[in-house]
């Protein structure tokens, strides 16, 4: 999947998410993080830290690659 956008990477992450059957409240006791931070980050929020977003989504098992377009 392209992602283009703080909206369409927290779609991402909340339909994997729900993919796994997991709750926000699950995955913050998990990772420790808030669950505001969840709730922004899968309603696309783009001021989210850019390292717990990485965090979260291999925490979901989401693989994040960068490709130089050609």
């Amino acid at each position: 999947m392209k992602i283009n956008n703080a909206k369409m990477f927290g779609e991402a992450v909340k339909e994997q998410r729900k993919k796994l059957g997991y709750t926000q409240k699950y995955i913050c006791e998990v990772s420790g993080i808030s669950a505001s931070y969840i709730s922004d980050l899968e309603n696309g929020k783009e001021t989210i830290e850019l390292g717990k977003a990485i965090y979260l989504a291999n925490l979901l098992g989401i693989d994040i690659d960068m490709n130089e377009r050609g």
